[in-house]
């Protein structure tokens, strides 16, 4: 379990707004996604989401992440609320790496922690389920949160069918969470096919490692209001 506390920084606030420039990333996503207000994030934990192409002029159809920025007594109470799930998180799922990028939680699965993919598959097999549960106990203790699934695949097969696979993946989670009782509209889903790898293609346990889901807790805006009340009468 890897349990990473990167930034200080206050929360960042009121969108992840994620702006798909070329046709295909379009239209990948529908209204909901183009449009979706998601909590707070920033950057660092899009990058942790979508691995390591950012920064390299490889990401041009992400687009750009919009917020704004919440700082002062509001942020570091937020702040405490996302640190303490995060560490709840890591005690439930033994095996998932769980960052603290700047005010979210990112979760990276893999085989070890219990949720992981078989090749050009998207099912949701018995394993992943006992994990998904745990994780959708902990979404249902913390309300105040809303939830960003991604999903990846390897390099295996040609890049439109893995981008619809990708796609499957993440919504198969997004499905299965709901299923247990959490609201649809916590969750946005996006995907990026094999255009994110995290791990080296070329090996086999490099392409395991891609076949995943991502999934990143930010603060919606009922934490966040709370927080400035909290704050301003301190």
């Amino acid at each position: 379990m890897i349990f990473k506390n990167k930034s200080n920084l206050a929360i960042t606030l009121s969108l992840l707004l994620v702006l798909m420039t070329s046709c295909k990333a379009v239209d990948n996503a529908n209204n909901k996604q183009k449009g979706a207000v998601i909590g707070a994030a920033g950057g660092a934990i899009l990058g942790a989401i979508i691995g390591n192409n950012v920064g390299d002029g490889n990401n041009s159809e992400l687009g750009a992440v919009i917020g704004g920025v919440v700082g002062g007594g509001a942020g570091v109470l937020i702040g405490r609320k996302m640190d303490k799930q995060a560490q709840e998180i890591e005690n439930e799922i033994p095996g998932a790496t769980v960052e603290r990028v700047d005010d979210g939680i990112v979760i990276t699965f893999d085989e070890k922690s219990g949720v992981y993919f078989a090749t050009e598959k998207y099912n949701i097999n018995a394993k992943s389920q006992e994990t998904l549960n745990k994780l959708a106990g902990v979404f249902i203790e913390y309300p105040d949160t809303n939830i960003l699934v991604v999903g990846h695949t390897d390099n295996t097969g040609n890049d439109a069918y893995n981008m619809t696979l990708s796609k499957n993946r993440a919504q198969a989670v997004t499905n299965y969470l709901m299923g247990k009782g959490l609201s649809s509209g916590r969750f946005t889903t996006h995907w990026f096919g094999e255009e994110q790898p995290m791990y080296d293609n070329s090996t086999a346990e490099g392409r395991s490692k891609n076949r995943r889901v991502n999934i990143a807790i930010v603060p919606d805006e009922n934490m966040v209001n709370e927080a400035k009340r909290e704050a301003a009468s301190n």
